[in-house]
């Protein structure tokens, strides 16, 4: 845009503005997914669950543990591999309460199957889980 406003002159001063504007709103657009319905939201179950057992999982892609998660007697203890290994120790897991998706198909990864998705902030390779501000009951359903 600079070389044309220095050929032109300012003559397209708006032009340049509207056209950085519609530049800026598609890049935000791209880093929002699309928009759901009330509906498919409460398809998902999410609920609040203690880490029990923490292993290593050396044959994932990425660096993962795998981790065991009592959901209380409703649900009862899920697995999940977890990529939270650049955050967390194995021992400082144990205990832990999160948040996980817990009506997701088992999905298989190397040779375990995932049966819930720990929730967490993300950026990069860096995860922070997403956890309760207070100890709460396994099983308490998020909304």
């Amino acid at each position: 845009m600079y070389k044309i406003k220095k050929l032109i002159g300012g003559t397209f001063a708006i032009f340049d503005t509207i056209f950085t504007l519609t530049v800026l709103v598609k890049s935000l657009g791209k880093l929002m997914k699309e928009q759901i319905s009330w509906s498919d939201f409460e398809k998902i179950d999410m609920r609040v669950g203690t880490i029990i057992a923490v292993e290593d999982f050396p044959k994932a892609r990425n660096p993962a543990y795998r981790v065991q998660i009592d959901f209380g007697p409703e649900i009862g203890v899920k697995k999940s591999s977890a990529q939270i290994t650049v955050r967390y120790d194995k021992g400082d897991l144990i205990g832990k309460q999160v948040v996980a998706v817990v009506n997701f198909p088992k999905k298989q990864i190397a040779d375990f199957m995932s049966e819930c998705l720990v929730l967490g902030a993300v950026e990069g390779k860096d995860v922070t889980l997403l956890q309760p501000g207070f100890t709460v009951r396994n099983g308490l359903k998020i909304s």
